[in-house]
């Protein structure tokens, strides 16, 4: 079954603050509508609303049909102790809850007295647990395993697995999943370029809606049909038919004639303020003339005076007149911007880090032998599938990992700056700004609290502890301490996971005026394509080719 989904006049946010209103919606089956908008605008809180897991402030959500099966895939960054993959499909796609409440639905038919609303929660519980898969689910389940490559049985828990693996366990739930309507946050988090190409191929090709937020800009050129921007700095929801490359075109000419009205509008106004302005002057000086020049048995010239003088004020009446009734124009409003730069340090010695026959061996995993070499200014790209040996790759060149055979070496005065995969540059178990104190001891507190505030890290971050930061504020955090530190061999693994838009997009700038080394591990297609590269690097099963 398939179903539509319509918004009237909806607003949503929080008790005391108001994050979008007045959206009108309407996703037919097979829409693809991605919700952007910086982070804080509300994205998560609109898929929540039209989900129904949260309340809107204002107006209504509807179906076309008051069964339909509405799915709500969020984030997650925790995973469930205990929980195995199997477990955690049959959470994801809906199963496990529907098939609970068709067992609670069926003892109470087995055990309470026979009644029609007994018997109707039963039949309306049983139709759910049919349309949400959970019949069959354990039967499909291990063929999309494996389909994905997810090398591990259903039993595997979910904590034991790679981020790259948990991504597939996730993406396997949407494959797996039966809705009529779904609604996805960030799917694109930590997928590799097989799994990004499956997961638009799917979404592509469902049949029931789909209202998605992404940071991908290559993914949601490809999928989206229609996007919803919430606007937070002009406090506008807008609605763009069309795909997201159109949006952009649309969005860029519709900043262009709301700033060039401004324009028109202040300058015209400024016109009519000083031709009113000059108009009073010379009513003020014209009845001072007259009073001075005409002596009092001098009736008839005083007269005429006098009477030039209330034409010049009857002329500035009507300026006035004429500026009030001026339509008003609001200067756009100017949004929060990350300005980002990467600080240099002076330049190493030419050669920055060398592998020679190089290999590490880690449980049953093998990486090499590789033979590279980084040059002083080189910027390398560095992608392939996810568990290939990338990470284990930067460790070599870093010095944090000791080759199993081989040689690894770091060059002379090399400051490395890093941000891995897991945010992990600033102490743990510390505050933001005691963290960032103890990496940055030559800063004092207050010009620490300046440059996180710039990276949008408030007085509330600056005191919560590193490991309770949501992982965009670890992120900003990261780059934060690149601006703060100066480096000239700059490590990014998947800079742009948890990044918003506007922030990948002061990334790519900040990458364009660097001039030390880089290395740059994505899976982000436009990132790669967008950011100066000399070389890339293809990692595949242990094995390392320059492209």
């Amino acid at each position: 079954m398939s179903a539509s989904l319509v918004t009237k006049n909806l607003a949503g946010g929080h008790a005391h603050r108001t994050l979008f209103s007045a959206l009108d919606l309407t996703v037919a089956p097979g829409d693809v509508v991605g919700v952007v908008g910086a982070n804080g605008a509300g994205k998560t809180t609109l898929l929540r609303i039209l989900a129904g897991d949260l309340e809107p402030l204002d107006g209504t959500v509807s179906t076309s049909t008051s069964d339909a099966f509405v799915g709500w895939l969020p984030q997650e960054h925790e995973r469930i102790p205990g929980e195995t993959i199997g477990r955690f499909v049959a959470r994801r796609t809906g199963a496990e809850a529907a098939t609970s409440a068709m067992e609670r639905a069926a003892t109470a038919l087995g055990e309470g007295p026979a009644s029609k609303q007994v018997d109707d929660a039963y039949a309306e519980s049983f139709d759910r647990w049919m349309a949400s898969g959970a019949p069959d689910l354990d039967e499909r389940l291990p063929a999309v395993l494996a389909d994905l490559g997810l090398d591990v049985g259903p039993d595997a828990l979910m904590t034991s697995l790679s981020g790259g693996q948990a991504a597939r366990a996730a993406l396997a739930s949407l494959m797996l999943s039966r809705f009529d309507l779904v609604m996805l946050d960030e799917p694109t988090n930590d997928l590799d370029l097989a799994g990004l190409d499956r997961l638009e191929g799917f979404v592509r090709e469902l049949r029931a809606g789909v209202v998605l937020v992404s940071h991908d800009r290559e993914f949601l050129s490809r999928v989206v049909t229609r996007v919803v921007e919430l606007d937070l700095a002009q406090r506008q929801v807008a609605v763009y038919d069309g795909g997201y490359d159109a949006f952009l075109e649309e969005r860029a000419i519709a900043r262009r004639h709301a700033r060039e009205a401004y324009e028109e509008f202040a300058d015209k106004k400024a016109d009519l303020v000083s031709r009113a302005r000059t108009q009073r002057e010379w009513s003020s000086q014209g009845v001072r003339n007259a009073m001075k020049k005409s002596p009092d048995n001098d009736k008839i010239r005083r007269k005429a005076q006098t009477e030039s003088s209330e034409k010049q004020g009857q002329k500035v009446r009507q300026m006035e007149s004429r500026i009030a009734r001026l339509e008003e124009v609001a200067e756009p409003r100017k949004e929060w911007a990350l300005q980002f730069t990467i600080a240099g340090a002076p330049r190493s010695s030419s050669v920055v880090a060398t592998l020679d026959d190089a290999t590490a061996t880690l449980g049953d995993f093998t990486l090499g032998p590789v033979t590279l070499q980084i040059s002083a200014g080189d910027r390398i790209g560095v992608t392939g599938p996810n568990g290939a040996g990338k990470s284990t790759l930067l460790r070599l060149l870093l010095g944090r990992l000791a080759p199993t055979t081989g040689r690894a070496g770091l060059g002379a005065s090399v400051a490395v700056g890093e941000i891995d995969q897991a945010r992990t540059g600033l102490a743990e178990d510390l505050s933001l700004g005691d963290a960032f104190e103890a990496a940055m001891p030559q800063m004092n507190p207050a010009d620490i609290r300046t440059l996180l505030a710039k990276f949008g890290l408030k007085a509330d971050q600056v005191t919560s502890l590193v490991s309770r930061l949501s992982p965009g504020e670890r992120t900003r955090a990261a780059m934060a301490l690149l601006q703060a530190r100066g480096v000239n061999l700059l490590v990014l693994d998947e800079p742009t996971n948890h990044l918003d838009l506007p922030a990948i997009e002061q990334l790519e700038q900040a990458l364009e005026s660097y001039d030390g080394a880089l290395l740059l591990v994505s899976h982000d297609r436009r990132l790669l394509d967008n950011v100066r590269l000399d070389h890339r690097w293809q990692v595949q099963d242990g094995t390392v080719t320059a492209l």
